[in-house]
């Protein structure tokens, strides 16, 4: 017998669905990006091949999807939108927004969103809040936290590694927040970063950790 998908799944593709075809992009289906809550990195997969490795920061509040929480969720994500296409290093923005200013990394006392935003969109149950609780991977001027929990249920980058990000990947994307660790390998592109592998589940061509 034929088994149906379930209503929620089907919620979450026509919402899906109708962002992507609402905006105009290409879908990428060939990158995948991993991050992994432990590690605090995040890793980009291009047909299955692990390319390249940035440093991360996840919410300093804990995991999770609780609306009004800033709780960063686990589980698999797509990049629903892109934003700042253009905008120089350290540009601030506001309501997805550019305010005009730039500011440096670090600058004292400032904590806005910098450089580019790409907004994600759940794809599983146990993240279907991500989009309107307006989860971001992002550029941070609070540079000098990254590498450790410290955001507000957003992934935060470097703004050059955001920069680098959002030129790599594009809508429609694969984001997989995981708890577990990323373990390394030689560099698959010399002089262009590092990738990570743990023993275990293969995915793509990529052994990872536990997708929990």
């Amino acid at each position: 017998m034929l088994k149906l998908p379930s209503r929620a799944a089907l919620l979450l593709f026509t919402g899906f669905s109708g962002l992507l075809l609402s905006s105009c992009a290409k879908i990428d289906m060939g990158n995948k990006v991993l991050v992994s809550v432990r590690d605090q990195r995040m890793m980009i997969l291009k047909e299955g091949l692990p390319v390249k490795s940035y440093p991360v920061s996840t919410s300093k509040f804990g995991l999770g999807d609780r609306p009004g929480s800033m709780y960063t969720p686990l589980g698999t994500m797509r990049i629903a939108r892109k934003i700042g296409e253009g905008a120089p290093s350290g540009a601030v923005f506001k309501s997805r927004r550019r305010t005009g200013e730039i500011l440096r990394p670090n600058s004292p006392g400032r904590d806005p969103i910098v450089s580019r935003i790409i907004w994600l969109k759940g794809m599983e149950h146990k993240n279907r809040n991500a989009y309107r609780r307006y989860i971001y991977i992002h550029g941070t001027p609070e540079e000098r936290t990254i590498g450790r929990p410290a955001s507000y249920g957003c992934i935060r980058m470097r703004s050059r590694d955001i920069i680098d990000l959002y030129r790599r990947v594009g809508v429609g994307a694969e984001v997989k927040v995981i708890r577990g660790p990323l373990y390394r390998i030689p560099p698959v592109v010399p002089g262009d970063g590092y990738a990570e592998r743990q023993p275990g589940r293969v995915l793509g061509g990529f052994r990872a950790g536990p997708s929990i």
